[in-house]
């Protein structure tokens, strides 16, 4: 079996394996073509793919011949041969017609941001490996925007107190941006909707912010689910107040399949200092407050909003390393021991990631959506 990596396209700076990984799937008899310079963004060169066992291939060649083609944007998918497995980060939640094209035309779509948060998934789970990545990227993006100093300082010259973080979610971005921000000596308040993370959040020396009432998550595998408007109301005046106080907003917060919910209107951010900075990793599904714009800085008022949900590619080569890693850990539940492809439709992790199969769209969720 042969496994295909194209090269993304700008902006885009990670690549679905590294040398390392390709040394991996060597060993399961699985043959790599790497398109020329589809690493070179992520500091991986042709010759070290090729030191690893990967034949340097025109994007034509692997979309002609390879049986699994991986990327991580959908942008460069659906070009492969017909019965081709396609991977990467496709959000079939949104993509639906796109979904739909690739099930017509007989792929076999496998999208690693689906995969089910089990304790089984974690190895294979690239929203929680590129999050990581992204929570850290933008506590240091908020520091060199912000006009004033995230720690402590007693001078000669006069004391300056610590800049106040408020992190929105406590997902993995969240946790490891309070971990940041503390590091940086920062004041940390934390507000999320699951009374569950309290502890993991006061455990890294933040403060947790609790509103009463939220829906019950604990079924929701791991993600948000939606509120009632009576606790957003509660949940927008505790913001409110905390908002006010901050000199760093960093807002995560998204629902799979629906607009990101705004945490942050127009009239907290006029209330904020001259000076504040709200980077919002929830950008690229509409952001968490009323004037994010993805992939772009907005200034109201003195007020910096910075929208990126791409934060993890700024670290291509690691955020490369471990997404590599995850499709390494998800392929072998693919791929049987004499390195043929293997779809076990009856393993929960494989059902739950495959999108599309025989023309049909198979993925519950996404049906689900459809349907309502």
């Amino acid at each position: 079996m042969t496994i295909g990596v194209l090269k993304e396209q700008a902006p885009e700076t990670r690549v679905s394996l590294v040398p390392e990984v390709v040394k991996a799937l060597a060993k399961l008899n699985v043959t790599v073509w790497i398109e020329d310079g589809a690493g070179v963004s992520a500091f991986f060169s042709n010759d070290a793919y090729t030191e690893a066992g990967a034949l340097i291939k025109s994007a034509a060649d692997i979309n002609a011949e390879a049986d699994i083609v991986l990327t991580i944007q959908p942008a460069l998918a659906g070009k492969a041969k017909k019965g081709a497995v396609l991977m990467g980060v496709y959000q079939p939640l949104f993509n639906h017609e796109l979904i739909q094209g690739w099930a017509e035309q007989g792929y076999t779509v496998f999208s690693l941001d689906t995969i089910p948060r089990t304790t089984r998934a974690q190895a294979m789970d690239v929203l929680s490996s590129q999050a990581n990545i992204a929570g850290y990227k933008a506590v240091l993006l908020a520091a060199y925007q912000y006009c004033r100093y995230f720690p402590m300082f007693m001078t000669a010259a006069g004391s300056i107190p610590p800049a106040k973080v408020l992190i929105l979610g406590a997902g993995v971005a969240g946790l490891q941006a309070i971990a940041t921000a503390r590091r940086l000596g920062a004041v940390v308040e934390v507000f999320d909707t699951r009374p569950a993370v309290k502890e993991e959040v006061m455990s890294l020396g933040a403060k947790f912010v609790e509103v009463e009432g939220a829906a019950d998550a604990s079924k929701a595998g791991g993600y948000a689910v939606e509120q009632t408007e009576e606790f957003k109301q509660r949940q927008r005046d505790k913001i409110a107040e905390h908002a006010k106080k901050s000199d760093i907003i960093i807002s995560t917060a998204q629902i799979p399949g629906r607009k990101a919910p705004i945490l942050i209107t127009k009239a907290m951010i006029e209330d904020m200092r001259q000076g504040s900075v709200i980077i919002d990793l929830a950008s690229v599904t509409g952001g968490n407050t009323d004037l994010t714009e993805d992939n772009t800085t907005v200034m109201h008022n003195g007020v910096a909003i910075i929208g990126n949900s791409a934060l993890a590619a700024t670290a291509s080569s690691d955020a490369s390393k471990m997404y590599s890693k995850n499709v390494l850990n998800f392929s072998k539940l693919i791929i049987d021991k004499d390195g043929g492809l293997n779809l076990n439709f009856e393993d929960d992790i494989v059902k739950g990631t495959a999108i599309t199969h025989e023309g049909k769209i198979v993925n519950e969720r996404v049906l689900a959506l459809r349907g309502a």
